[in-house]
Parts: C-alpha cells; sequence; structure tokens
C-alpha cells in the first residue's frame, strides 16, 4: 500500500488544480492526493472529478459545502487519512508556492531521518521567498519571531503550510480541540507537536508566490495569528501532554 497522501484544500482554484495533481502524481516515489474543496463556485471540484478516472486509487475529493477554513479542511484531510491508513500525511498549497518536488525531501526527512514533524521551512538560511511584496515578507518574518518570543518553539517558520507528518502526531493531537482556522491553525499545530514532544525538523525551500488565482491572504487571518498565539500560549498552562 502506499504509505504517503497529500491533502491540497481548494477553493476557486481552477486555474492551478489541474496542474499541480499532474506534477504529484508524476513523483516517485508514488503519492496519493487528497483534494478538499470548498464548495468552489468555479468548478475546482468538476476538475478533479474528471482526473479522477485517469487516477484511479490514487486522486480522492472530499467536497464541502461552504468556505469553511483552511484549518478545518485540513483537519477534515487529516481524519480521513487517518481512518485509511497512510503513515505519511503532508500539507501542500494548490497554487504552487510550494514545489511539488520538495514533497520528498519532507518524506525523507520523516521516514529515513527521523523527524516526526517535518516543516517546508522559508527561513532556514535567510528569506527563501519569491514574487512576495517586500511588506509581506516582513510580516510573514517577524510574525514567526513573535511566536518564538511567546511560545519558546525553536522553529523558523512558524507559520509555514507546508509540512509532513507522521501519523502518530496526528493520532496524538486532539484534532476536536484545534482552535483556530487561518494562520494560527499552523502555529498551533506546530506547538502542540512540539509540546507533545515529536521530533521536529526544517527543510530549507524556496517559497514562490502565486502566478495564478487569487491569494486567501487577509488581515482577520494575521490579527487571529497575533491573538491566537498569546490565547494559545495561555491555555497551554492548564494541559497534560504526556503522550497515552
Amino acid at each position: 500500500m502506499i504509505d504517503s497522501i497529500v491533502i491540497i484544500p481548494t477553493y476557486n482554484e481552477k486555474e492551478n488544480a489541474e496542474a499541480i495533481i499532474r506534477e504529484v502524481m508524476a513523483l516517485e516515489p508514488e503519492f496519493h492526493v487528497l483534494i478538499v474543496d470548498d464548495g468552489s463556485p468555479d468548478g475546482t471540484a468538476e476538475i478533479v472529478k474528471n482526473l479522477q478516472s485517469e487516477f484511479e486509487g490514487r486522486l480522492f475529493l472530499e467536497q464541502r459545502k461552504g468556505k469553511l477554513g483552511l484549518g478545518t479542511a485540513y483537519i477534515h484531510g487529516f481524519r480521513w487519512s487517518l481512518a485509511r491508513g497512510y503513515e505519511f500525511i503532508f500539507e501542500m498549497d494548490a497554487d504552487f508556492s510550494h514545489n511539488p518536488k520538495d514533497l520528498l525531501k519532507l518524506r525523507d526527512a520523516c521516514k529515513t531521518g527521523g523527524a516526526d514533524l517535518a516543516i517546508g521551512s522559508r527561513y532556514v538560511v535567510g528569506v527563501n521567498v519569491v514574487n512576495w511584496p517586500m511588506g509581506r515578507v516582513l510580516m510573514s518574518w517577524f510574525a514567526s519571531h513573535y511566536v518564538r518570543l511567546i511560545t519558546g518553539m525553536q522553529i523558523n517558520d512558524t507559520t509555514a503550510g507546508f509540512k509532513c507528518y507522521r501519523d502518530v502526531v496526528l493520532k496524538t493531537i486532539n484534532l476536536d480541540k484545534i482552535d483556530f482556522v487561518g494562520y494560527a491553525f499552523q502555529i498551533e499545530m506546530k506547538f502542540l507537536a512540539w509540546k507533545f514532544g515529536f521530533k521536529i525538523v526544517e527543510i530549507p525551500i524556496i517559497f514562490t508566490d502565486r502566478t495564478k488565482g487569487e491569494s486567501k491572504m487577509s488581515p482577520g487571518i494575521f490579527k487571529e495569528a497575533v491573538l491566537g498565539v498569546l490565547q494559545m500560549k495561555i491555555q497551554s498552562w492548564f494541559r497534560d501532554f504526556r503522550r497515552n
């Protein structure tokens, strides 16, 4: 059985959906792909359905009604993947900001390198971001510094959304109690993995901003992250992080 699945949430990604699926499917060793589509009105789900016969048994689609948030899309995907026995579960954007070839590096870090969570990091060596406005680069970079200051995590790219989890991490974290849906979701998942004592490694990548489709970023997402980190840290004082 294939042990690796890539979860790709989508909302209005018709320009990117087919291309990103084909790129992942061309990789060796083989990956499966789960698209979690939040009712895209542009027909993204129909594009995926049309490809399922070509990639039978490798390409899966979960359709949700309405735009319910990135975090809930990933949690839906985590549960779906765990129920089907995948050992390595990946998060990746649909817009080619994450290079599909880097999935192999993340997988190797977990499969042979001893990592429980591998993060595709923009900030391990300098700032490896292409096509972002300088204001957004600075906001992201300072956000990671802020998170490290508040939480104590020694992770350079705390908001990264390109990751590989070993299944044991997602089985240990109580997915029912994840509070956040935007940038703060990515921070919260790393924080919980760290608090539970899992081995986390950062793999340098080059992040390239989307060239097709529209960004889903908004000021509210950053606000959630800033306030959410404080809330998350305070709540952690009253939680038990021993593994069963």
